[in-house]
């Protein structure tokens, strides 16, 4: 790529806006289009966590050595969150460290996308929003999910609650994954995750709802809308092709256990602008500092997918167990999601029954985990209550309550029945 050429970004989310704002800041004219109105527009009002555990460098700080300013977004911080067991029972996990940081994602000021999004065009990045440009065009590829491994339902709402942050571990509620309670400054998100696909999937937020009702009486939950959207997890063979840095979820740069993605977003559109500068080797930056983490998330999924709330019972009392022992819950997790030789055998093991090939991915050797079956144990009926509650939604849709989907990078996919 000539030093004078233009750059060409395809997607304007947390991945494409940083490998703007670093090349920007080296001097060179970037572009960035995006068919949606705004960044962030994807995700708008959804708060999402930045977990602190899985290394031992903490994000904010590699934010800081990149040059990001991390006050030009909100992030609240989380040293004790419940840990909800699939028998209803509530422990803390606790930690003299942060354990996660909660952002918001949408077109608000305040929200992450927003903050980065500020530091591109200061930097000198040219935006175009509702701009459809083909990848074969482009030099950096942020455009998000292509298909589908998992969704999520969630219902935001007000709240005079305290802040709280809960994490559940339930295969009814959440199949083979786990639902969870956030609450910012009197507004919370009640959310479900379901990594099984499945008929009438409403009816799983639904009681998710009533579950956290009963549990927290004092939610006082007045809906504002509800939320949804999908996880597209990809092994890629090439992460670079024919002069295109694949980043975040375009190069399936995701954890495939629970889902997160923004450190690994960021960080692979730093690595790719680092790339275009000369001052690294993209495929290489990716296979050595990302790599062995997403592979340790794909055996964690294997297993994840073969256990129910027996083993997730057991995952519960040994991580509070190790608390006890070590006085810091972070440790535990943190090991669950590090790399290690027995995760790197089991990956090579499973891989190849658990990917299936994408024929469309223009050379890159895509492998996508597909949307699995439901089981026998996912059907069953809402309770009165839950029944109740999706009624009380349907009364605030009618009023003019919104329900959005995260869109992927063509069109609506996500259907609520």
């Amino acid at each position: 790529m000539a030093d004078g050429e233009p750059i060409q970004i395809m997607g304007a989310g947390l991945s494409g806006l940083a490998a703007a704002t670093i090349l920007a800041k080296a001097g060179r004219e970037v572009h960035v289009h995006d068919i949606r109105d705004d960044s962030g527009a994807r995700f708008d009002g959804d708060f999402q966590a930045l977990e602190n555990w899985s290394m031992d460098v903490d994000f904010f700080d590699q934010l800081v050595e990149w040059g990001f300013d991390i006050s030009e977004f909100k992030a609240t911080e989380f040293q004790v969150v419940d840990l909800i067991h699939p028998d209803d029972e509530i422990t803390q996990a606790k930690s003299p460290k942060v354990s996660y940081r909660i952002v918001e994602r949408g077109t608000s000021s305040h929200t992450i996308d927003q903050g980065i999004k500020r530091q591109a065009l200061e930097a000198g990045v040219k935006i175009h929003y509702k701009s459809r440009v083909k990848e074969e065009d482009c030099q950096v590829i942020a455009c998000g999910p292509k298909g589908t491994s998992a969704v999520a339902y969630g219902e935001i709402f007000h709240t005079d609650h305290p802040n709280h942050i809960g994490f559940q571990l339930n295969d009814k509620l959440a199949p083979g994954a786990y639902s969870y309670l956030i609450i910012i400054d009197g507004v919370g998100l009640i959310c479900t995750c379901l990594w099984r696909k499945q008929k009438k999937s409403e009816r799983f937020l639904n009681e998710t709802i009533a579950w956290y009702e009963n549990h927290y009486p004092n939610l006082n939950r007045k809906p504002i809308k509800r939320v949804g959207g999908k996880g597209d997890f990809t092994i890629n063979r090439n992460y670079k092709q024919d002069g295109r840095y694949y980043v975040g979820e375009s190069g399936g740069l995701q954890d495939f256990m629970w889902g997160f993605g923004m450190r690994m977003a960021v960080w692979s559109g730093v690595l790719a602008a680092k790339d275009i500068l000369g001052e690294c080797d993209y495929e290489q930056e990716v296979r050595t500092q990302l790599m062995p983490y997403v592979r340790t998330s794909v055996a964690n999924r294997w297993l994840m997918n073969r256990v129910g709330d027996g083993m997730f019972k057991r995952m519960c009392r040994a991580w509070m167990k190790d608390q006890k022992k070590r006085g810091d819950g972070l440790v535990w997790i943190g090991k669950l999601f590090k790399p290690t030789f027995a995760k790197r055998i089991l990956y090579r093991l499973v891989s190849p029954f658990m990917l299936e090939k994408d024929s469309k991915a223009m050379g890159r050797g895509v492998r996508r985990m597909p949307f699995r079956k439901a089981k026998k144990r996912d059907v069953w009926q809402q309770s009165k209550q839950a029944e109740e509650i999706g009624k009380q939604w349907d009364a605030i849709r009618r009023g003019g309550g919104k329900t959005s989907f995260q869109d992927d990078s063509d069109s609506a996919t996500i259907s609520d029945k």
